[in-house]
């Protein structure tokens, strides 16, 4: 789910997307040199436009939640990015730079074909491993009181929304009012807190500084979710659907909107 560079957590999505992004630019540097055409240049334009396409898709697709804070919008740190806008956007502007830029056409196209072709077969291979080990892992989390909940029994049948978090994580804090309020909202799914490795005293200090209410807290006090799911960072988030398979997650903070996404994923299934 994810991997840790230093002190640097990355998703394995995005990983593969700086690979692929590198791989590109090495490819067209190369074959760049050997047509003697500047070609980096125009890879790393695609590579913005494709995020940018991919933000825009995303944003108009999840208007609503933007609504009340526009500047959300331009707050990438939710993760909220549409891959399919984000292809389209890459596609039209290759076509476009291959159609204006005659000299480039072959290191060009032949760099960001190299790329693309890393990306989708390392994530399309990455997902149907994960598809076949998506199951809810056998764990057992512990109340403030120290009373023993294993996860099945959270979710009661219902879809589950599973947050990792620990109150020295600022992203983490953050996201809290958001996943407050969607417990509220939205009373047919089931939201757990799992924390990381912290004391219940601070726990309950974080609580009342900061005046949340939330419903299934629980100590994941060795970490052992985080590990059994594959994630080094915070805060990781996972959505599960009413039979216990694991349907999407997101490592980062949520906003409205990102978490919207992931509630559509598992309600849809279950209605």
């Amino acid at each position: 789910m994810s991997v840790s560079i230093g002190p640097l957590s990355l998703s394995i999505g995005h990983l593969l997307l700086v690979i692929a992004f590198g791989l590109a630019l090495l490819v067209g540097g190369i074959l760049g040199r050997k047509y003697r055409v500047p070609v980096a240049g125009s890879v790393a334009d695609i590579f913005v436009v494709a995020m940018l396409s991919a933000r825009i898709g995303f944003v108009i697709s999840y208007f609503e939640h933007y609504q009340n804070d526009l500047l959300g919008i331009i707050d990438i740190r939710d993760g909220g990015f549409d891959v399919l806008w984000g292809v389209i956007g890459a596609i039209v502007f290759t076509g476009f730079l291959i159609w204006r830029r005659r000299a480039q056409r072959k290191p060009l196209a032949t760099a960001v074909l190299t790329g693309f072709l890393f990306w989708a077969g390392t994530a399309g291979t990455i997902t149907l491993i994960e598809q076949k080990a998506r199951g809810m892992p056998d764990i057992v989390l512990r109340a403030l009181n120290d009373e023993s909940v294993s996860m099945d029994q959270l979710a009661q049948g219902k879809p589950m929304v599973v947050n990792l978090w620990a109150t020295w994580c600022p992203p983490c804090i953050r996201e809290m009012p958001v996943l407050e309020e969607a417990q509220q909202i939205y009373p047919d799914i089931a939201f757990v807190f799992a924390n990381q490795r912290e004391q219940p005293e601070t726990i309950r200090s974080f609580l009342e500084e900061n005046r949340l209410n939330l419903n299934n807290l629980y100590r994941d006090d060795q970490a052992q979710l985080a590990r059994a799911v594959g994630s080094s960072g915070l805060p990781t988030t996972l959505f599960y659907n009413a039979e216990g398979q694991l349907i999407d997650s997101h490592m980062g903070e949520l906003s409205r909107a990102t978490l919207a996404r992931g509630l559509e994923k598992i309600r849809t299934l279950e209605e």
